[in-house]
């Protein structure tokens, strides 16, 4: 019985290791046989080229099987339900995010691009010459990189009258200013302003603004005081003291803009020379006779035609040709003279004549301009076509025989030319 039991007992080992041995068997086959109906694909991912087993049907199902989640922009070489074939060569490339600013907007775009002029062409993204790109066209790919484009616009700019177009990508006037080394003063003027963003349509204009000290010397005209005189005949003047111009000095602040004057403001005046007073003495002497009233009168009228003759023939030796006129003030000259007329609104005139007249302030007043040593100023007047006036104003160009009349309006002084007028010397 013990021997029985024994035999039992390694019967049943033995049959418990047959047993296993054929399980452990047929499990190997099992392995065997799905190794070795596995399908070989080469796969290359991202540069790195693998070997790979598989029972997937589709390239589909290969990168499933891989965890690889292929996107849109991924570049594959096959189709994804491409049936699996022994020894077939599967190339995967994923892309990746890349950032494009254009003028600070923003776009995210996935690539399989390796160089940034390649992205650029693959998006159909085009630079023109003048444009700015913060990477260089054969620059790698990098994922999340940014790439910084500015457009450049042509700007139409005018610095103080200088005109140009310019090329820029600057997105504001002050960048602009400060890309092309645009120094501006104090006082200097732009437009649009610093702040303001350009565009296309953009026109900059700056304006150069400075201001200088002008200073200009004036003559002053001197007085005349006429005094009588009984020690001389009566109807003759003298002069007793010629008098003597004075000269001052006025000191204008300038506002020059683009080279051009705008503005003169007066500072400060100082007399540099005084004026003298001329002293004209007035005949009072009336010769007495101690004839009859009758051959008074006689010798009067003789006596005034012998002044009348002599006044002519004095007359007609001077060089201005005056002549006496009956009916006038005893002394009147009547002067041939060629005319102009002027008035108080040209460029840099002040408005104020050489004997203080506002002209600016006082348009309608008859003003003439004369040469003192030919009309004294300060002398009233009658001229041909222009009436009653005062020799109140000088000129560099009136010499001589020559007057220029004040006028208001512009254009009729324009109009007015150059004429011959008598002018008579009333006072």
């Amino acid at each position: 019985m013990q021997l029985f039991s024994v035999l039992k007992s390694v019967f049943k080992s033995k049959l418990t290791m047959i047993v296993l041995s054929t399980v452990a068997f047929i499990a190997f086959l099992g392995v065997l046989t799905f190794e070795v109906t596995k399908t070989s694909v080469q796969v290359s991912h991202d540069g790195e080229t693998s070997l790979i087993r598989t029972h997937s049907n589709t390239v589909g199902d290969l990168l499933d099987e891989m965890n690889m989640n292929v996107k849109a922009q991924d570049r594959l070489s096959h189709e994804l339900d491409t049936p699996i074939t022994y020894g077939m060569k599967v190339d995967y490339l994923a892309s990746q995010p890349v950032n494009v600013a254009i003028d600070g907007e923003k776009t995210e775009y996935y690539t399989t691009a390796s160089t940034v002029g390649e992205l650029l062409e693959e998006k159909e993204i085009k630079l023109k010459e003048h444009d700015e790109m913060s990477h260089q066209p054969e620059a790698a790919v990098k994922p999340e990189m940014t790439i910084d484009i500015n457009k450049a616009i042509e700007l139409a700019v005018n610095d103080g009258g200088d005109k140009a177009k310019v090329w820029t990508t600057a997105s504001t006037v002050g960048e602009f200013l400060q890309e092309e080394d645009i120094d501006l003063n104090k006082l200097d003027e732009i437009k649009p302003a610093k702040k303001a963003e350009l565009t296309a349509d953009t026109s900059l204009a700056i304006t150069r603004v400075e201001k200088v000290t002008d200073i200009v010397e004036e003559d002053v005209v001197y007085s005349v005081k006429k005094k009588s005189d009984s020690s001389l005949e009566k109807g003759k003047e003298k002069v007793v003291a010629s008098g003597q111009k004075g000269v001052i000095e006025k000191e204008y602040e300038v506002t020059l803009k683009n080279g051009k004057e705008v503005d003169r403001e007066l500072v400060e005046e100082r007399t540099k020379e005084e004026s003298e007073q001329r002293i004209v003495a007035i005949g009072t002497k009336v010769e007495q006779s101690s004839r009859s009233n009758s051959s008074s009168s006689n010798t009067a009228s003789a006596s005034t035609t012998s002044s009348s003759s002599n006044s002519s023939s004095n007359s007609g030796s001077s060089s201005d040709s005056s002549t006496v006129s009956r009916g006038e003030p005893s002394g009147t000259k009547t002067l041939s003279m060629s005319a102009t007329a002027y008035t108080a609104n040209c460029g840099g005139c002040s408005g104020i004549t050489a004997t203080g007249i506002n002209l600016k302030a006082n348009p309608n007043k008859k003003v003439v301009a004369v040469d003192p040593s030919v009309i004294p100023l300060g002398s009233r007047v009658w001229v041909e076509g222009y009436g009653y006036a005062i020799a109140g104003d000088t000129g560099g160009a009136i010499n001589g025989n020559k007057i220029d009349l004040f006028i208001s309006s512009q254009s009729k002084a324009q109009s007015f030319g150059r004429r011959t007028v008598q002018v008579k010397v009333l006072d």
